[in-house]
């Protein structure tokens, strides 16, 4: 399969906020869990971080409850989840709602 240089799967699922995720420590096993937070913005040259408290780019929500913040290089889309799947409430006024924790609850 053709790789880009982030080396994710052309044509793929895109690392975005709502994608499922698996986080990868350097000790311990992989954790999964929901990207719920971009931080992009700030992590980018001039963007507020500071040398000692770096920024991470991405703010995850894993499946255990704890939020957690990774850099893209950590991370890699679950294999399990798909975004070409058919939104079964577009259109009728009522949203679906993946598990896990959300912003605001």
């Amino acid at each position: 399969m053709a790789r880009n240089s982030g080396n994710r799967p052309v044509g793929g699922p895109e690392l975005t906020v709502g994608v499922r995720v698996l986080v990868r420590r350097s000790a311990g096993a992989d954790l999964t869990g929901e990207v719920v937070e971009d931080y992009a913005a700030v992590t980018d040259p001039g963007g507020g971080g500071h040398e000692w408290a770096p920024v991470y780019r991405w703010a995850v929500a894993l499946d255990d409850g704890r939020l957690v913040f990774a850099d893209t290089e950590d991370l890699t889309i679950d294999p399990g989840f798909h975004r070409s799947a058919p939104n079964p409430g577009a259109g009728t006024g009522t949203a679906v709602r993946t598990p896990g924790r959300h912003r605001g609850e």
